[in-house]
């Protein structure tokens, strides 16, 4: 049963009061957008904090980026979520956010592409790094149009992480994967490296995504492969060993559990 607008206006003060909780918004950070209709979108609006909207903040505009109704301005990355929507026709709401590990791994120039969980496999296949674009701008969107079509999260260099899916609860869901991921990478590394699966069992995941009723991608991607056997060294450690000690101590602060 399809959810009234102003259930769907809960759901999203909800999901922005998750996500300031868990430490993956500071300040005003982050957007959260859910499709109204094939014209209408609802957003968060600008400068409010994620944790302390209301349902009346919200804001509709239609998929120019033209608000309709909200006493306040909409996001200033409606553009954003907005080519999500256009790019994929099986998407409802998007989540854009922080979480500081995997917004470390961003920031360091380097995409979630190992292959070391099964239910990350199976929900996500992997987690490509779209190049830096300068916030607010056409700049931002333009490195994630080649890859909003066949992934369901996409990091985004020196700024954050998207996530999207059939409601704003799943791309929400999505985004603590690709967080919870990113944490289990780190200490695998700390610990001496990933030991990542195998091709051929990761090609019976990404098989079995089908079975879980699971939109299949065609992945593995050049740049996302999803396999130890097509990652160099090189490309799978970037950060020496006191970089990453460096790193893990930056980003467990800013996650609040150091």
């Amino acid at each position: 049963m399809s959810k009234t607008e102003r259930e769907l206006r809960q759901d999203i003060v909800e999901v922005g009061r998750l996500i300031y909780q868990k430490g993956w918004v500071a300040a005003n950070d982050g957007n959260i957008s859910v499709r109204l209709d094939d014209q209408r979108v609802l957003c968060t609006p600008t400068g409010v904090s994620k944790g302390m909207m209301k349902p009346e903040d919200l804001v509709i505009c239609d998929m120019d980026g033209n608000k309709l109704e909200g006493h306040l301005e909409r996001t200033s990355e409606i553009a954003m979520h907005l080519t999500v929507y256009k790019l994929r026709p099986d998407v409802r709401a998007v989540v854009h956010a922080h979480p500081p590990v995997a917004t470390g791994f961003a920031a360091a120039g380097r995409a979630l592409t190992e292959a070391l969980l099964p239910e990350v496999i199976i929900g996500l296949g992997c987690v490509p790094l779209a190049e830096y674009g300068l916030p607010g701008t056409e700049e931002l969107i333009k490195p994630m149009l080649p890859l909003i079509p066949k992934y369901d999260a996409i990091l985004m260099a020196n700024h954050g992480a998207v996530c999207y899916g059939e409601d704003v609860y799943k791309a929400f869901f999505k985004m603590e994967t690709v967080e919870h991921y990113a944490r289990i990478l780190l200490v695998a590394e700390l610990l001496g490296g990933a030991r990542v699966l195998p091709k051929v069992e990761v090609q019976k995941l990404l098989e079995a995504r089908g079975r879980y009723g699971i939109r299949r991608h065609s992945a593995p991607e050049p740049g996302c492969p999803l396999a130890a056997e097509e990652l160099s060294q090189q490309e799978r450690f970037l950060l020496t060993r006191d970089e990453l000690v460096d790193l893990v101590a930056a980003v467990l602060k800013a996650a609040r559990v150091c």
